[in-house]
């Protein structure tokens, strides 16, 4: 009977400090016991905003991309290269008025709209640009801070926007960068 409570004793000892240990097991600093497991990790993503200006998170044909979906980020020429597909991004993009980005819970910053050569409106604020002429066959799409860019880059409106939006744009360049996908 002794033999017994003595194992029941160590079985209890072994569950409780796997318990206690089960979210850090990957960790290299020192254990520490808590009662919960950390949050999962921040990611990136963007929404379609339809007319009514709602979103849905929970909702997946509302979610166009994710931080997955991205292959890379060109800070100097602001191209962001997509990786391949079911759907082309560009058919995803057509219904929705804005696309807002968020990291995490936040949100990060609206683009106004998805615009394509082929587009003759003007925009005085943050477009996802879909590219097509300049590498026929291959689409490119770049975050610009205006279209048409060369025509208003030096407008009063738009440098009033880049500056309002400059902290959640560095906040985005950062986060790209810690997930090893900016080019500079």
């Amino acid at each position: 009977m002794k033999h017994y409570n003595y194992f029941a004793w160590m079985m209890a000892i072994a569950i409780a400090s796997m318990t206690v240990t089960a979210c850090s097991l990957d960790s290299n600093e020192p254990e520490k016991p808590f009662t919960t497991c950390p949050a999962p990790e921040t990611t990136l993503y963007a929404c379609g905003v339809n007319e009514s200006g709602t979103r849905s998170v929970s909702d997946e044909q509302d979610v166009l991309f994710t931080e997955d979906d991205i292959e890379w980020f060109n800070i100097t020429t602001r191209e962001i290269k997509f990786k391949d597909m079911e759907e082309p991004l560009y058919k995803r993009l057509m219904p929705y008025r804005e696309i807002k980005f968020y990291l995490g819970n936040n949100d990060l910053f609206v683009v106004s709209s998805f615009v394509g050569d082929w587009d003759s409106r003007v925009f005085t604020d943050l477009v996802l640009h879909y590219d097509v002429i300049t590498d026929p066959g291959h689409g490119h799409y770049y975050l610009h801070d205006c279209y048409p860019l060369p025509l208003l880059i030096d407008t009063d409106e738009v440098k009033a926007n880049i500056e309002k939006r400059a902290g959640q744009w560095e906040l985005f360049t950062y986060y790209l960068d810690s997930k090893g996908k900016l080019r500079k």
